[in-house]
């Protein structure tokens, strides 16, 4: 089986494993994803949102979160792991909004990545998700799945993104993403993957060289 039957392959049978991926952030709006997306870094989706409906609730546009006394929103955002910092960045982000984008978020990958704070990861899942574009955002789940399905052999994500990007359908970014991420948490874990009840261990390069067939 040649490289793009084997991803299309491993996509297929990721799709019936979890055939109702979507993102683990709760939001409404892009500006609320743009948020939970920067308070997620180094912190667990749960903790975000468990933190998020009472930060929505009083911080509804970009100017609000641009004129919020840091204080304020620093205990609002005190469960949040390294909370001062994402709160300065928050702030900076959101005044960013206002004053070159009229309070919108932008919807091409230069315009958020001029954002503080927003780099490629962060500004895919905004486009794929809140915009439905197709974006492949890589995280540790998906860098780590990828490198051992041999979709890549690169560390910066960067790479990894471009590497994914030619051997994936571009309509199936999105979806794509989302299923590296839950396969990366419940089976391909970062220690004691489980390979053992892995559907797509029969085309995972990490399978056949830590299990091979005596």
């Amino acid at each position: 089986m040649d490289r793009s039957g084997r991803v299309e392959k491993i996509l297929s049978i990721l799709k019936k494993e979890f055939p109702g991926a979507k993102i683990a952030l709760n939001f409404s709006t892009p500006l609320e994803l743009l948020i939970a997306t920067i308070l997620s870094a180094q912190c667990t989706d749960e903790r975000v949102n468990a933190t998020t409906p009472t930060l929505f609730k009083r911080y509804r546009k970009a100017e609000d979160y641009a004129r919020a006394d840091p204080h304020e929103l620093e205990s609002l955002l005190r469960s949040i792991n390294f909370y001062k910092n994402k709160t300065r960045t928050i702030i900076k982000c959101c005044r960013k909004l206002v004053e070159e984008f009229s309070g919108d978020v932008p919807r091409t990958v230069e315009g958020l990545t001029s954002l503080p704070g927003v780099g490629r990861k962060t500004a895919n899942i905004v486009l794929g998700n809140a915009f439905g574009r197709d974006a492949i955002a890589v995280d540790t789940h998906v860098k780590r799945v990828s490198k051992r399905l041999g979709f890549t052999d690169r560390d910066d994500p960067d790479d990894i993104e471009a590497d994914l990007a030619r051997i994936i359908p571009k309509k199936m970014w999105t979806r794509a993403t989302h299923l590296l991420i839950l396969h990366g948490r419940n089976i391909c874990t970062s220690r004691n993957p489980r390979c053992d009840v892995c559907r797509i261990r029969e085309y995972c390069r990490y399978y056949r060289e830590h299990h091979p067939v005596s």
